[in-house]
């Protein structure tokens, strides 16, 4: 087994994970409402639905992603619906500047949200299979403990991105007021829905 197969993974985790999305607005605005820990859950959900799309790329299940492409308008209906519920939450959400204010059912609906909310573009699995491919990692396929590294890298990876941007903006919290942080909560809460509107958007034929 290639020795570098985790640190690839990793690099591919990192490079999947930071592009600022809904996904990442949403995690920066939970560690501004509800601490870090909040925000990390959240991220590990993301990582977790990178890591499952990274699975099926380095196996090269082909009929899973035709079927994941060929439903995809249901996904972005899915998707599109699920990011205006969460705009419009996070859009109302009472400021909350105690720290660490969390439960654990409340986490769990942070973890599950963005979890499938990332399951939500099919596209993320073909992002897999082109950086993949680049790399020359397609071969890991049959290799199951190389897979394992592999995944594990990229699981580890994206972990790292969402570990290191919660504690940035955990620093920042502090300085937040309840009005600050309110402000917060309506611009990241438009954003989300706006996303949402346009996933819903793109679902209309174009003329």
């Amino acid at each position: 087994m290639d020795s570098m197969l985790f640190p690839k993974g990793i690099i591919i985790g990192l490079s999947i994970a930071a592009p600022v999305g809904p996904v990442g607005l949403l995690c920066i605005s939970r560690t501004l409402a509800r601490g870090r820990v909040a925000g990390l859950v959240s991220g590990l959900g993301a990582a977790t639905a990178d890591g499952m799309y990274g699975i099926l790329a380095g196996l090269g299940v082909a009929y899973v992603s035709d079927y994941l492409i060929g439903h995809q308008v249901l996904l972005r209906l899915v998707g599109g619906l699920l990011l205006i519920c969460l705009g419009l939450r996070r859009f109302f959400a009472k400021p909350d500047l105690r720290e660490e204010a969390n439960n654990g059912s409340g986490l769990v609906g942070y973890y599950v949200s963005t979890f499938f909310l990332t399951l939500t573009n099919p596209l993320t699995v073909l992002m897999f299979a082109a950086v993949f491919a680049a790399l020359g990692l397609q071969g890991s396929a049959g290799d199951y403990t190389a897979l394992l590294a592999l995944i594990g890298g990229v699981f580890s990876g994206s972990a790292l991105w969402w570990l290191g941007l919660t504690y940035a903006v955990s620093r920042f919290r502090v300085i937040l007021d309840e009005k600050q942080l309110r402000i917060s909560n309506i611009v990241v809460g438009s954003v989300i829905f706006a996303f949402g509107i346009l996933a819903l958007l793109s679902l209309v034929p174009m003329a």
